[in-house]
Parts: structure tokens; sequence; C-alpha cells
């Protein structure tokens, strides 16, 4: 907190705080709209379906202000705050092990392939078009449909 000063500090909390109640709101969201699908099955339980959804509800609540508050003390308590000649380092690093990244190997007398583009055609088809319902062209008499264009 020294390094960065108490108002940086404390945007930078906000922006997390929002960040995971974001995150977490959205997951809530999505249990809820679960629970609500198969609460009616409680019925058959002669249990009212619209206390109990309440009532899961309430946990569920509960549970998200839980995680909450973990994730943000979590990530709070496990950030680090570099100076700026530690920034510097890490950029160069950075920067370097993208440069690694980009090589690529060829042997000594080849040179390298340049990528090929090839676009997808489209499928031709010769001759007319069969319907499902006139005659096979194997001659069999049958409807297509029914020899070679029956469905496996």
């Amino acid at each position: 907190v020294d390094l960065v000063g108490k108002e940086s500090f404390g945007d930078f909390e906000r922006t997390l705080m929002l960040q995971v109640m974001d995150t977490q709101w959205r997951e809530h969201l999505s249990a809820l709209d679960h629970l609500r699908q198969g609460i009616h099955l409680r019925g058959y339980a002669q249990k009212d379906p619209k206390q109990e959804y309440k009532r899961e509800a309430f946990e569920m609540f509960g549970a998200l202000l839980e995680h909450i508050r973990s994730e943000v003390t979590r990530v709070v308590m496990t950030i680090r705050i570099r100076d700026a000649d530690e920034v510097a380092q890490a950029e160069a690093a950075l920067e370097q092990s993208n440069a690694v990244n980009n090589m690529t190997m060829t042997h000594g007398d080849e040179t390298p392939a340049e990528p090929t583009e090839t676009t997808a055609q489209p499928m031709q088809r010769f001759g007319d078009k069969i319907g499902r319902n006139d005659a096979c062209p194997c001659g069999s008499g049958k409807k297509y449909k029914v020899c070679h264009g029956k469905l496996v």
C-alpha cells in the first residue's frame, strides 16, 4: 500500500470487488434459474415448492456473499505490488519470450515455406437433382427415398 498509495489501492479494491460481484452474481442467477426449473419436483415430497424455493434461494444468497468475501480477500492477500524497475524487467522478459516463440525452425538448405491459402470450393452436382419421391436412378423401380436415398 505504501508503494502505490491508499487512493490507488482503494481504486483497485473497488474494481476488484465489482468484478468479483459481477461474475458471482451471474453465476448466482444461473443457479437460481436451475433451481426454479427443478423446484416443482418438491411437490411430490409433500413440500410447498414456493417455500422450498425461498429457503434454498436464501441459502444460496448467503453462500454467494461468503464466496464474494473469500474471493476478494484471497486476491487482495495474494497480490504483489511491483515498483517501476520490476515492471520494466518483467516487460523485457515478456518481449524476449515472445521473440523466442515467434521463431521458425528450418534446416540449413531449406527456405521457409509460404503458407498457402486454400478456399473451400462449393460442391458441384453432376446431373439433375433427384427428389425423394422420384424413381431411383439405379433402375430398381423403387422410390429414391426407399432405395439409395434411405436415411440410415
